[in-house]
């Protein structure tokens, strides 16, 4: 058998957060106790060092000029994307 120590603390946290975290935790089917607990554990999980931040490259299409059409006009629109 497992025996975990635990300890009762105080602490303070701003209402809105805490209505937030109750809400979560009773949408989840967990206890407050038990959310605050992984959420604590997340937090001081080990983090990868000399990871650099992700930065999306999107290609640069260059193209001619768009053609002159309405593009209220349904049919001209249509009569468009029907020409290739």
């Amino acid at each position: 058998m497992i025996w975990f120590n635990r300890m009762k603390t105080t602490i303070e946290i701003d209402d809105e957060l805490l209505r937030r975290v109750k809400q979560q935790a009773g949408a989840g089917g967990m206890t407050l106790r038990t959310f605050v607990e992984e959420a604590l554990r997340a937090r001081l999980l080990p983090r990868p060092r000399g990871r650099d931040r992700f930065q999306l490259d999107l290609p640069v299409v260059e193209g001619t000029a768009p053609p002159a059409v309405d593009i209220s006009d349904r049919n001209a629109l249509y009569d468009l994307m029907e020409r290739d």
